[in-house]
């Protein structure tokens, strides 16, 4: 496979290229949008790591570093979030971003596509130094019930490592 070429424009990350399209069919990566595919964030980076993908900026190859200070303006929570999304991914799970339900992730359980059945968990991600109250706990609660999903909190520690907490509602 040769390394997707992809373009950066504002926020967007973008590629017309072939190779993308082979690996969006074979792995899920990136999102069909108009006549190209496009990238959250985490994927890119995800794939420029692995070495598939190059990533231009008004036409320079942008390096792995210059990458993650672009990224970091653009969320300030990038390292967390990309941290628990390369966890999941190279656990196998499809993961892809969950703003319209003002989460961090979707996650889709081992042999499921999006598109073909709907995501397992939706996501939130946080530092193990920052607390939420049980008003925020609820309202992520909410979120996942009311879009038939559970709900998997990804906390990240001091040193990277991150524990999972699933949450299911329970009719006694």
């Amino acid at each position: 496979m040769k390394t997707i070429q992809a373009h950066l424009m504002g926020k967007i990350i973008s590629s017309n290229d072939s190779e993308a399209t082979s690996l969006f069919n074979k792995s899920c990566f990136g999102a069909f949008v108009k006549d190209k595919i496009q990238y959250s964030l985490s994927e890119a980076f995800f794939l420029v790591e692995k070495g598939k993908m190059e990533i231009f900026y008004k036409g320079k190859k942008l390096k792995k570093e210059e990458l993650m200070k672009k990224f970091q303006r653009i969320d300030k929570k990038f390292p967390l979030k990309y941290l628990v999304f390369k966890d999941l991914r190279e656990r196998g799970y499809i993961v892809k971003t969950a703003l319209k339900f003002g989460a961090d992730f979707r996650v889709y359980d081992k042999g499921f596509r999006p598109g073909e059945e709907h995501a397992k968990w939706v996501t939130f991600v946080d530092h193990e130094s920052n607390k939420i109250t049980w008003h925020e706990f609820s309202a992520k609660n909410r979120v996942a019930h009311s879009t038939k999903k559970n709900l998997l909190l990804a906390i990240v520690d001091e040193e990277g490592d991150i524990t999972y907490y699933e949450v299911k509602w329970v009719r006694p």
